[in-house]
């Protein structure tokens, strides 16, 4: 009869409608995260160049990693060794650097009148500043300058490294220079001491002005590197907002030692996405069955992947329009199959 009046729902008819709701709300909220995940992770790494290909101590040149930034781990092989070409010294490590020290005058204050004392110096030390400058004046300048010399060609399991990365090589072993090898000109002027060239006329009683030159050298060593691959160079990333675009640390260093300032990645994203997907697909299905007092195995996942997608697309909008793209492109196929199952059940009814 047209008047009979509809018995109300039962609890479970009402409890089904809320918990797929509920399910649906958490599959969106998984997914929301696993992308808020991403995005920060991947705009932190844009600082540094972009996201890292992990290549470890196994990996090689290869075509299809191009552009991207990897992440090598490796002992350096030096092929062109650096060469200091005024004192003709060189080593078989990957960066030599020189170091030049004048005997000079400096002030000393301890509370009271200055005192004076003579001692070397890597810079020249200004004596037209002193209290008294009278019987402590200091040579104007340096006759020769400290100067880092790298090697023309480093190697790094078949990478080779720009210049930059090989100038940002770090480590410390002294080199003991090669007397023989000096020019005549200052073979005349310097004699060996203490792994060291000094003008002394008497090494162990150095008088005003006079130089002292010593070496060290960056060893060879097991280095990581994070730099953009360029055909088969690990080069600087131009684009990056830090400014500098790649990383070289001694030993194996992890990604978060490298950047400790950027957030790890989600992990297993595609599996927390497709977890999302399940979620939100159960929570479409006690709806539908709710609804149409049937499943139906394609409006379910259609209406999970249209929330997902858009609420994701949203996310990226703005930021990465490419990820936003793929995202959009998600909710429309599930849009479009929605629209096309509910026409379906209508006309099936």
């Amino acid at each position: 009869m047209s008047g009979e009046r509809k018995p109300p729902l039962s609890i479970r008819e009402l409890l089904l409608p809320a918990l797929g709701a509920v399910l649906l709300l958490v599959g969106v909220g998984v997914g929301a995260v696993v992308e808020k995940a991403q995005f920060d992770y991947t705009e932190q790494m844009k600082r540094h160049g972009g996201d890292v290909l992990d290549l470890g101590s196994t990996g090689t040149p290869d075509a299809s990693e191009q552009g991207f930034m990897v992440r090598v781990v490796g002992d350096l092989q030096v092929v062109e060794a650096p060469l200091d070409k005024e004192f003709n010294q060189q080593t078989d490590q990957p960066v030599l650097i020189r170091h030049v020290q004048m005997f000079q005058w400096r002030e000393l204050r301890y509370g009271g009148a200055p005192t004076y004392e003579l001692d070397w110096q890597d810079h020249p030390v200004d004596s037209s500043h002193f209290e008294h400058p009278e019987g402590h004046t200091n040579p104007d300048k340096f006759p020769l300058q400290g100067e880092q010399f790298d090697a023309g060609l480093v190697r790094l399991n078949g990478f080779v490294l720009a210049p930059a990365l090989v100038h940002a090589l770090t480590g410390s072993e002294q080199v003991t220079p090669n007397l023989r090898s000096l020019p005549s000109n200052l073979a005349a002027s310097f004699s060996l001491y203490n792994n060291g060239l000094v003008t002394s006329a008497v090494p162990t009683h150095p008088q005003l002005g006079d130089l002292r030159v010593s070496w060290e050298a960056v060893p060879v060593q097991t280095v990581t590197v994070v730099a953009k691959l360029d055909g088969k160079k690990l080069v600087p990333a131009t684009d990056a907002t830090d400014g500098i675009g790649f990383a070289v640390q001694s030993g194996d260093m992890p990604l978060s030692g490298i950047f400790p300032d950027s957030p790890l990645p989600p992990d297993a994203p595609w599996l927390r996405r497709v977890l999302a997907v399940l979620l939100a697909t159960l929570g479409a299905g006690l709806l539908v069955r709710w609804h149409y007092r049937r499943i139906d195995p394609l409006l379910a996942p259609a209406i999970a992947l249209l929330v997902i997608g858009a609420v994701d697309a949203v996310l990226w909008l703005g930021n990465d329009n490419a990820v936003a793209a793929r995202w959009l492109g998600v909710a429309a196929v599930g849009a479009a199959v929605a629209v096309w199952r509910m026409r379906t059940l209508q006309q099936s009814a």
